[in-house]
C-alpha cells in the first residue's frame, strides 16, 4: 500500500474480488476512509486508487476494506 499525499492511497486488490468504482472503503475499526476512483494494472496483479475522504495515515501493513 502507497500513499500519495495525504489523500490518495494505492492498495494492491485480490483479483478474485476486484472493487467496483466508488465503493466505500474502510478500515479494520470499521471506520469510513474513502472511495475507489481507479482500478488499473493487470489482471494478475490489479490495483486501486482511494480517494480518502479527509487527510488519513495508514500504517505498514494495515489493511482496507471494501464495504458491501
Amino acid at each position: 500500500m502507497h500513499t500519495l499525499g495525504t489523500r490518495i492511497i494505492v492498495m494492491r486488490c485480490d483479483p478474485a474480488q476486484l472493487p467496483k468504482l466508488y465503493a466505500d472503503v474502510i478500515s479494520k475499526r470499521l471506520k469510513p476512509v474513502g472511495k475507489v476512483v481507479e482500478v488499473f494494472g493487470s489482471v494478475a496483479a490489479p490495483y486501486a486508487a482511494v480517494h480518502c475522504h479527509s487527510d488519513y495515515r495508514i500504517a505498514a501493513g494495515e489493511k482496507l476494506f471494501i464495504s458491501r
